[in-house]
């Protein structure tokens, strides 16, 4: 089954380049099979980026999807065109008056701030309050996981010396867990962040079990409520060139951005990218939609609780 999206997203030409059937609006009308509905909190200021990676990751299941962006009242980005989200993006209070199968909350480029500086931190809780009742499973990603876990159960972010800044190995902890299914023993994940939660606050907090370490990115993979939410310090979404697009955007302008480890041929620029989370990724958002969103919504969505 193909995706079912706004009709005219950006997202949709470029994923048909690369053999991806996703289905818009109009056509999608015609089935009568309840697509699953994901709605994305998309942070992130090259929204037309992200909203790219992450349905090309959604798009690799037999299931029809039908997603949902949804944007804040509290906050105007600064580097997407106010048609873009006028067309495709609805504000925050108007899809919180309903209910869905899972959503994804992404990372943000404010990561050194305090949470509670953050101009739309209100709003923020709100929506995660809100998706603990009304959303099946939730998937939150870099920024979002830290923000989320430090609301829910307090847990502290610790500024890094140095940007961690590459893909790196990481080892599911118990590779029986449906999330992993198909998994290695160790896979590799994209980070690119300047700040970190650490293992010995987790490990305090009952709720709270780790999933996934890295014996040099840390904590990788935490989850919580039996699946319904999982936090995700990595980037399994990233595209192919993000990193080399971050490396170069900040090299000599930041003194904390290293070379990205294990990302590079030889670990030199010149020689081209590795890429080696591809399949992971797509395997952790296959098994989080068919095993997480999939196999535990009810069919009337209004059931969801």
């Amino acid at each position: 089954m193909p995706l079912r999206l706004p009709d005219k997203l950006p997202a949709i030409e470029l994923l048909k380049r690369e053999n991806i059937f996703v289905m818009d609006e109009s056509r999608a009308h015609k089935q009568e099979i309840r697509p699953l509905r994901i709605v994305i909190l998309n942070l992130m200021p090259l929204k037309i980026t992200t909203e790219t990676d992450l349905i090309r990751l959604l798009s690799n299941t037999p299931l029809q999807l039908e997603i949902y962006f949804m944007k804040l009242r509290s906050h105007t980005p600064k580097n997407t065109p106010i048609e873009h989200m006028m067309m495709f993006y609805k504000d925050s209070h108007l899809l919180m008056q309903q209910k869905f199968d899972g959503m994804i909350v992404t990372g943000a480029p404010i990561e050194t701030e305090k949470f509670e500086d953050v101009d739309y931190w209100k709003e923020i809780t709100q929506i995660f309050d809100w998706a603990r009742s009304n959303v099946e499973s939730t998937l939150y990603l870099c920024w979002g996981a830290m923000a989320a876990l430090y609301h829910f159960y307090g847990i502290p972010k610790y500024l890094l010396p140095v940007k961690k800044f590459g893909v790196f190995p990481t080892r599911p902890l118990d590779i029986r867990q449906p999330i992993f299914r198909g998994f290695d023993d160790v896979f590799m994940m994209p980070h690119s962040r300047h700040t970190e939660v650490r293992i010995e606050d987790i490990l305090r907090e009952p709720a709270l079990s780790v999933i996934a370490d890295s014996a040099e990115a840390g904590v990788s993979i935490v989850t919580s409520r039996a699946g319904r939410e999982f936090y995700i310090l990595g980037h399994l979404e990233y595209a192919p060139d993000t990193l080399d697009n971050e490396y170069h955007r900040d090299a000599g302008k930041r003194k904390d951005v290293e070379l990205p480890k294990h990302y590079y041929r030889n670990d030199n620029p010149a020689d081209g990218i590795v890429v080696r989370w591809r399949s992971a990724a797509n395997l952790f958002y296959s098994n989080w939609i068919n095993y997480y969103v999939y196999q535990e919504t009810p069919y009337d969505i209004n059931e969801i609780k």
